[in-house]
């Protein structure tokens, strides 16, 4: 995990924190960390990111991100829930879409995510080789449950087009549906 860590630092800089909350269930191993970014010449943003996710899985290797405007610790719980969902519900790739149970942050209208490419930072973070095996670092964007629905019905493709199209603000938690 150490080598994974350092291929994250070389694309965002230095991480300040290592972050744990409890697990009640002790259903993600000890060793999963959420890595914190302070916002560095690379971004001007946060970035919080998921370390060990898929460890000791067969399959499904991935590890997600997500950006934020200001430091905030919730983001922490919401990448080990959704961690823990990827690994005792079910296996979490590209493109799909969880309901994360609230707002993203505040009270935005984002209380659901999609599991996009990191199109900010392109093939160099996304794909990490380790050995025979590979992990997928994926973008946890998080989206309204209208935009959710626009995805299930009209496909992922579809969705990330009229992202494009409406100049989609990512960052900004009250930002209306673009669906």
């Amino acid at each position: 995990m150490e080598l994974l860590k350092l291929h994250l630092e070389a694309r965002w800089g230095k991480c300040t924190d290592q972050l744990r909350i409890p697990d009640p269930h002790k259903k993600i191993p000890l060793s999963f960390q959420v890595l914190e970014f302070p916002p560095s010449d690379g971004h001007n943003f946060w970035i919080y990111s998921t370390l060990g996710m898929s460890i000791d899985m067969d399959a499904h290797f991935i590890e997600l991100h997500v950006f934020s405007q200001k430091q905030d610790s919730s983001l922490v719980e919401l990448l080990t829930v959704t961690a823990s969902f990827h690994r005792n519900d079910s296996p979490l790739g590209l493109h799909h879409s969880v309901f994360i149970g609230r707002p993203w942050q505040d009270n935005s209208l984002c209380d659901h995510a999609f599991l996009s490419l990191p199109y900010l930072d392109g093939v160099e973070l996304e794909t990490f080789d380790f050995g025979e095996n590979h992990l997928h670092n994926l973008w946890l964007l998080p989206i309204t449950e209208k935009e959710r629905d626009y995805k299930m019905q009209q496909g992922w493709n579809a969705l990330e087009e009229l992202f494009e199209a409406k100049g989609l603000y990512y960052l900004d938690p009250n930002r209306v549906s673009c669906a």
